[in-house]
């Protein structure tokens, strides 16, 4: 079985004193979905993800959400990065860059990726409230912060314009995980790898 035609897919798991998480993720799935960390809203993104990425995502994570969401949050992004990079591979064949711009309702949301190897992440995105249940707002940020770091990508997100936050942040998941399928879907043009370093 060659590389181009090898299931792309990662178990990770990673457990501390603080969580206990497991991630699945088939790359070249359907969508098909199974989350549950605790944190309700971060179930409902974390579905959205799956679904619009067209990728077959597990996540379970066991967490000290009795202290906050902060641990919880960040595990499950560096351990969804270790998944993504792993499945990844040598990223033969991928189209490498990736750029989605989604509506939801009032709030028009753009993601940007480059699976460069190199971490970057440039998060543009005002909102309103604190808290939706028992999700901090601010984690968005460093979930996508942890999860491009770990995965080591490059990823720009902006709200062009919103003002409902969770029409906002659904946006934004949403628009990433369809610039991250176009990113890394394969293109039978492309010998290697999309660089003339030729390496990502």
């Amino acid at each position: 079985m060659n590389t181009k035609t090898k299931p792309r897919m990662a178990e990770i798991r990673r457990q501390t004193k603080e969580t206990n998480v497991r991630v699945l993720l088939h790359l070249d799935g359907s969508g098909r979905s199974q989350i549950s960390t605790g944190l309700p809203f971060l179930d409902h993104m974390l579905d959205l993800f799956s679904r619009h990425g067209l990728f077959d995502l597990e996540i379970a994570c066991q967490g000290d959400l009795e202290i906050d969401d902060h641990h919880s949050v960040e595990d499950i992004a560096i351990t969804l990065g270790q998944a993504l990079a792993q499945a990844l591979g040598d990223k033969t064949g991928i189209n490498r860059y990736g750029e989605a711009v989604v509506p939801m309702d009032e709030a028009l949301c753009r993601s940007v990726i480059d699976l460069s190897g190199r971490f970057y992440l440039v998060y543009e995105v005002q909102t309103r409230r604190q808290k939706i249940g028992n999700f901090s707002v601010e984690l968005a940020e460093h979930f996508w912060r942890s999860f491009a770091e770990t995965a080591r990508f490059n990823l720009h997100i902006d709200c062009l314009r919103g003002r409902n936050t969770h029409h906002i942040l659904e946006g934004t998941f949403k628009a990433t995980a369809r610039a991250l399928r176009q990113a890394v879907g394969r293109d039978p043009r492309i010998t290697g790898v999309l660089s003339t370093k030729g390496a990502l």
